[in-house]
C-alpha cells in the first residue's frame, strides 16, 4: 500500500509539473508570437512613413515646378454628394502656364469630352503657395480659357502625397472638390478627353 501511495503520488507530481510546464510554455510562445507581430507592425509603419516622406518630397518638387497632376478618386458636388470615379480619367493638370480640367462619370451618355464628362483647358496664372503651421501646403491659382474660369484651391496634406482641390467657377456657384494623389506630371497616368 505504501509503494501504492508513493507511486500515485510520483504520477500525480509528474502530471502537476508537466501541466504547469505546458502552461509556462503556452504562455511563453503566445508572448513570442505577440512580440513578432509588433515587430512586423513597427516594421511596415516603418516602411509606410518612409514612403510617404518620398511621395510627399515628390509631390512638393512638383508643385514648386509646376508641372503636376492631382489624379482624383472622389468629387465631392456643392450639395454635398460624393461620387467614387476613376483616377485616371478625373484630374487637376498644371504643366506651367497652362492647365486642364476633367471630370468623368460612368454613364452611357459619351458628354463633350467623349468619356462620360467635361475636359477644359486654359492658362494657369496667379499661383500662391504658403505653408500652413501643420505642414500642409496650400496652393491657389486661377485657369482661364473658352471653357473654363475658376479658381483652384488645392492643399497637400503633410503626409504622403494625398491632396485636394476645390474648383470655384468665377461665373457660377457650382464649387467641386476632388480628392486624390499629388502626382509629377512626368509619373501620371491619366486619360485626356476632347476638350474645349
Amino acid at each position: 500500500m505504501k509503494k501504492f501511495i508513493a507511486l500515485a503520488a510520483l504520477v500525480l507530481t509528474s502530471m502537476v509539473t508537466t501541466t504547469v510546464y505546458a502552461q509556462e510554455s503556452n504562455a511563453q510562445r503566445r508572448a513570442d508570437r505577440k512580440a513578432q507581430r509588433d515587430a512586423e507592425r513597427a516594421r511596415l509603419k516603418a516602411e509606410q512613413q518612409a514612403a510617404d516622406a518620398v511621395s510627399y518630397d515628390d509631390a512638393v518638387a512638383a508643385l514648386k515646378a509646376q508641372k503636376f497632376v492631382l489624379e482624383a478618386n472622389q468629387v465631392m458636388f456643392r450639395n454635398g454628394q460624393t461620387a467614387f470615379v476613376t483616377s485616371n480619367t478625373n484630374f487637376v493638370l498644371v504643366n506651367q502656364a497652362r492647365g486642364t480640367v476633367q471630370v468623368a462619370f460612368n454613364t452611357v451618355y459619351p458628354g463633350p469630352n467623349g468619356i462620360g464628362g467635361v475636359t477644359v483647358d486654359g492658362t494657369v496664372s496667379d499661383m500662391k503657395m504658403s505653408t500652413d503651421k501643420r505642414g500642409n501646403i496650400n496652393c491657389n491659382f486661377s485657369i482661364q480659357g473658352i471653357g473654363i474660369s475658376a479658381q483652384i484651391f488645392l492643399t497637400l496634406t503633410n503626409s504622403g502625397n494625398n491632396a485636394t482641390v476645390t474648383i470655384s467657377p468665377n461665373f457660377n456657384s457650382n464649387t467641386m472638390t476632388l480628392s486624390g494623389s499629388l502626382l509629377p506630371l512626368n509619373q501620371s497616368n491619366i486619360f485626356k478627353g476632347r476638350s474645349w
